[in-house]
């Protein structure tokens, strides 16, 4: 029996899932193919070509692994590569826009065929200290891709050239054309290249021994009382600002109040004064009495 038979349609997790894996079924992609396995509607198996010329990643063939939780769309997959790239660490979770890792830039309105376009068109970005991902030079990219055809995966017991091979048919027999690269959505490029710059600095600063965190985008911290701080400019430092950035105007602290003198004891001089006029009149009141 198949995993989709098990399942009530009327869950709203499950008809999601069934939907998406009709809609690629369906309308497959020469590009990528991606469907539940037969035992777990919930684990998805997927296979895509690397990213067009001149990307080192062009004559790839990658597969990869997604884990739907159980509150999809609401709550990310999770993704992991289980074919040798040099981009993606092999069978670890990646750390993406896209992923569990950060809930929140998901849109439940993304689905896997949103992903996959996203981790297709992100391979040839760099790392950049990125969980899951990995450095490594053009020409290890390269051979990689030309021996990534014969990788086989055992749930799926075909190799990565048979899975894109049977999809090609599977394109031609519904009449289907090889289409432009399909785009990812602005939003999710965005919040890819914040999280990207955020784990680089992160790397940075465990690098350099610092333990101050750096400010999110547009804030800077505020200088503390007493300290002098140069004017803090559009390029975010205190150098000077570029040309095409207009500084921001310095913050100027009020001078604190002169503080009251005080006596070498500490006590305020003003007490001492007082204590001396008492005095006086204590001595003046004593002599007109003797006096009188």
């Amino acid at each position: 029996m198949s995993t989709t038979g098990q399942f009530s349609s009327k869950n709203p997790t499950i008809k999601r899932i069934l939907k998406e894996a009709s809609e690629l079924a369906n309308q497959p992609s020469a590009d990528y193919h991606a469907a539940p396995l037969e035992t777990d509607l919930f684990e998805w198996h997927f296979t895509f070509r690397g990213p067009p010329a001149p990307s080192p990643f062009e004559n790839g063939l990658y597969h990869g692994r997604i884990v739907l939780p159980p509150a999809y769309p609401l709550k990310p997959p999770s993704f992991r590569f289980l074919t040798p790239s040099g981009r993606f660490e092999v069978n670890r979770e990646i750390c993406l826009s896209i992923s569990g890792h950060h809930e929140e830039t998901w849109q439940p309105a993304w689905g896997i065929r949103t992903a996959l376009v996203a981790i297709r068109s992100f391979m040839d970005t760099s790392a950049g200290g990125q969980l899951g991902g990995m450095e490594a030079s053009e020409e290890v990219r390269r051979r990689m891709a030309g021996q990534s055809g014969g990788w086989k995966c055992a749930a799926c017991a075909k190799s990565n050239a048979e899975v894109m091979r049977e999809q090609d048919e599977a394109v031609r027999e519904l009449g289907g054309e090889r289409k432009a690269q399909e785009t990812v959505p602005e939003e999710l490029r965005l919040a890819y290249r914040e999280n990207l710059a955020g784990a680089k600095g992160s790397k940075e600063g465990s690098e350099g021994g610092s333990s101050q965190k750096a400010a999110p985008p547009g804030l800077e911290a505020a200088p503390l009382a007493g300290h002098v701080t140069s004017p803090v400019t559009a390029t975010g430092s205190g150098g000077p600002p570029s040309a095409h950035a207009a500084p921001r105007p310095a913050v100027t602290l009020p001078a604190p109040a002169h503080p009251q003198r005080r006596a070498p004891d500490g006590v305020p001089a003003w007490i001492d004064k007082a204590i001396y006029g008492v005095l006086a009149a204590l001595i003046f009141l004593v002599w007109r009495r003797w006096l009188s």
